[in-house]
């Protein structure tokens, strides 16, 4: 018994390996572009690239990832992403062009989605439902630690050893990490001989790939512009042949007979709501703090307050929806990060520090108390078969909804302050401030009007028993 659980939390350290390298390598980058953008000679469309590319390969491919999980095993998906990510990692650092740094950009979003995808599916499958949330708890901590920590490394390899070694630091990350999980994770689950469906595969990385470009780029390109236009056609398309296609394949890459699991829906419906509200704060408030006044240092370390609450309390969240069930937690955490967000919109450009962390803090409360419960819930009500498409559907829900939050933020707030700025007598420092805290109070109040419906959405999940399974779980198409 004691070798078992020792083993199961070998497996679970494995997996937190691959879960934090992402996040961490992603916001250590951003700290760089500006750097990246010097010693490459690039404009800022062009820098740009070095993360959308890594975020659209990362969202367009997690799905797919996630079924190929089902079909070829986690571990070996697994494996194979961890060394991807860490052979990317290694052209990242020694690119001599930025051409060639975006392309090496993508190949490190593959690994990374690969690994992303599927760890959620291994700690289900390895840990027993009442310790389902406790373990996804580690998970999310994972993530708020590489969000966290991020920065600060960043920073300090980039002042210390150069750009290169924010990329070339994951390399022996990633050996270590291949070493450990090669030797601990479980052979496999029970393959039943799937055949992978690539058609379905095309066409949702189609459907997904085209819809997030008009996201987040539709604004820069104009959102009734010839090619913004093309894109939607092209999604709209994409995504009606991808649903024809589903229904009638024998071995669906997306099984749409999940949706019909009220739990299973209404927790990705929740969680893209969720991340949309979440991206929103996370994208507008550095542009508030620093018109504030405040060091770019003193912004970051600001900013930290909430991934900091988070990671704190994602576990304990966990652990209680071991013992309550998801459906309590996930709703009161939806309805503690609207507050959070309508507090934020009270702020004036002479708050204090502990004015800004504090409310911080509060939407790091309640965004905790909401993801794990919920991520708990949404794999609790997959079949074991199906764990690793559930995984990819909830990380594309993720992915997705920080690229509607980033897309909605700034668009919205552009909109909000032109249009102050439009009815302003005379435009002087005073009324250009006020102009901006005003459209930024609205964006804040649209985000917490989105939490407020994330809310709606968990409240139906209907009442998770233990480990988030569900009475839902049985209803079928």
């Amino acid at each position: 018994m004691g070798f078992e659980v020792q083993e199961k939390y070998k497996i679970l350290i494995a997996v937190l390996i691959g879960s934090i390298m992402g996040p961490l390598d992603g916001s250590a980058v951003n700290v760089a572009m500006p750097t990246l953008s010097m010693v490459f000679n690039a404009d800022i469309t062009t820098i740009s690239w070095v993360s959308m590319v890594y975020l659209l390969v990362l969202s367009g491919l997690l799905l797919t990832y996630g079924r190929l999980g089902d079909v070829i095993g986690y571990k070996r998906l697994f494996l194979r992403g961890m060394l991807v990510f860490t052979a990317a990692s290694a052209l990242c650092g020694l690119s001599p062009f930025i051409g060639f740094l975006i392309l090496a950009r993508a190949l490190q979003a593959a690994g990374a989605g690969m690994m992303m995808a599927v760890a959620p599916a291994i700690i289900t499958t390895t840990f027993p439902r009442q310790e389902r949330g406790k373990a996804l708890g580690f998970n999310a901590v994972a993530v708020a630690a590489g969000l966290s920590i991020g920065p600060s490394v960043g920073g300090f390899l980039l002042y210390a050893l150069g750009w290169r070694s924010i990329f070339l630091i994951n390399i022996p990350i990633g050996i270590g990490g291949y070493l450990l999980a090669k030797r601990v994770l479980p052979a496999g689950q029970n393959l039943k001989h799937a055949k992978f469906d690539v058609p379905g595969a095309v066409l949702g990385l189609s459907f997904l790939t085209a819809l997030l470009l008009y996201i987040s780029k539709g604004q820069e390109l104009g959102w009734s512009s010839v090619y913004a236009r093309s894109l939607v056609v092209i999604s709209l398309v994409a995504f009606a042949a991808f649903v024809m296609h589903e229904k009638k394949a024998e071995d669906p890459m997306l099984d749409l007979k999940l949706f019909c699991n009220r739990t299973f829906t209404a927790g990705n419906l929740s969680c893209l709501l969720n991340f949309t509200a979440q991206y929103i704060m996370v994208f507008l408030t550095p542009f508030y703090l620093n018109r504030a006044g405040f060091s770019p240092g003193q912004v970051g370390g600001i900013m930290t307050a909430f991934p900091l609450t988070v990671l704190f309390v994602a576990p304990l969240s966990g652990m209680l929806s071991d013992k309550l069930g998801s459906l309590l937690l996930s709703t009161l955490g939806a309805f503690t990060s609207a507050a959070a967000l309508f507090l934020m919109g009270n702020l004036g450009l002479n708050a204090g520090i502990p004015d800004v962390v504090w409310r911080l803090m509060l939407f790091g409360i309640g965004n905790g108390l909401f993801q794990t419960p919920n991520n708990s819930s949404v794999m609790g009500s997959a079949p074991m078969d199906r764990q690793g498409v559930a995984s990819g559907v909830l990380a594309t829900m993720r992915n997705v909804g920080m690229v509607v939050g980033v897309a909605i933020g700034s668009g919205f707030f552009s909109a909000r302050n032109s249009y102050y700025m439009k009815i302003l007598p005379y435009p002087d420092r005073v009324l250009l401030d006020t102009a901006f805290i005003t459209a930024l109070r609205d964006a804040y109040l649209l985000a917490a009007f989105i939490d407020l419906l994330c809310m709606a959405a968990s409240s139906v999940r209907g009442r998770s028993t233990c480990g988030g399974e569900t009475r839902e779980n049985k209803k079928s198409c």
